[in-house]
């Protein structure tokens, strides 16, 4: 199956999830994770009209993005260090893993500078896996009180753990969001995305169901 077919393919299965679950049509946004794929790979993708995509680090996104920033929304879904904060802040338009108090106090400073914002999300890690970035469940409301003292937050994000069934993941993030007034939820992904769906997921991140997977 081409690029292009299987990025049809998951839009319907988004599509069917939306209507399974009750929820509009074009409720979820599909975000292309185009992290560490050839240009040769991205491309049918890009013909097809896929114009959000999410990467894991700055820099690479910068030599990948530049000379289409302009044409898309480029979403960071990667652990983020707070000295590439100033890039960040530059090059992206959401951030999605704001996930610690040193990072919120490098954002705002640039922020301040730059006289823009991306958008932010506060990364929950909902198994509280000590390898794994984001904000423990327990912490989750008294962090997104203090990111709150210095921007705006729009939504949460989640990476569930890879050994365990991802619906109770997800409906722990939508609680959490929903008890701070928040609706964005970008959760899910190529192994579970319909999942995501089903729980009220705004966004959904897909790679391997995309681009196949990387060599």
């Amino acid at each position: 199956m081409s690029t292009s077919s299987k990025r049809q393919t998951v839009l319907t299965q988004i599509a069917d999830a939306e209507k399974a679950a009750g929820r509009p049509l074009g409720a979820t946004t599909l975000v292309a994770v185009s992290k560490l794929q050839a240009w040769a790979d991205i491309a049918p993708v890009w013909e097809a009209g896929q114009r959000i995509y999410g990467e894991n680090r700055v820099q690479e996104a910068m030599t990948r993005w530049s000379d289409r920033r302009d044409e898309i929304e480029l979403r960071l879904i990667g652990p983020l260090q707070s000295n590439k904060a100033k890039e960040a802040v530059a090059f992206f338009d959401v951030i999605e893993t704001l996930d610690r108090e040193k990072l919120i106090g490098a954002l705002a400073e640039e922020i301040q500078k730059q006289g823009k914002a991306p958008r932010l999300y506060v990364q929950v890690n909902t198994g509280e896996e000590p390898q794994k970035a984001g904000v423990f469940p327990g912490a989750a409301d008294a962090f997104i009180a203090l990111a709150r003292r210095s921007f705006e937050i729009e939504g949460l994000m989640c990476i569930p753990p890879a050994d365990e069934p991802p619906g109770p993941h997800f409906a722990l993030l939508a609680k959490i969001a929903a008890r701070n007034g928040l609706d964005r939820l970008s959760m899910g992904m190529s192994g579970d995305f319909e999942t995501a769906v089903r729980f009220g997921a705004t966004s959904v991140r897909v790679g391997s169901a995309l681009f196949g997977a990387r060599s």
